[in-house]
């Protein structure tokens, strides 16, 4: 029986070039951002889960990181992953 899927945020570890188009204030460098983002995120969870078995949510710009629906076993792949510095289960505050 396949696990339920829950929401995890992953953080990434730190990337230059992040650094560099964080700092760009304008707003073609917060779009080149997010595209940047998104396509980096993208391409993480392309190359470690299967197709289909997984939902990002979003890209989170202000942090790199992601929200994304995998199972606890697709939680553990993804800490797994080099360019990947955490991953969190999202927890209900009471």
């Amino acid at each position: 029986m396949a696990s339920r899927r829950e929401l995890y945020f992953v953080f990434m570890n730190y990337d230059p070039e992040y650094e560099r188009l964080k700092s760009n204030r304008r707003k073609e460098g917060r779009e080149e951002l997010d595209v940047y983002l998104c396509k980096k995120h993208d391409e993480l969870l392309e190359k470690r889960l299967e197709p289909g078995s997984y939902n990002k949510t979003m890209s989170l710009g202000i942090v790199d990181g992601f929200a994304v629906e995998i199972t606890p076993d697709q939680a553990n792949v993804l800490r797994s992953a080099k360019d990947v510095r955490v991953v969190e289960k999202n927890q209900e505050l009471a």
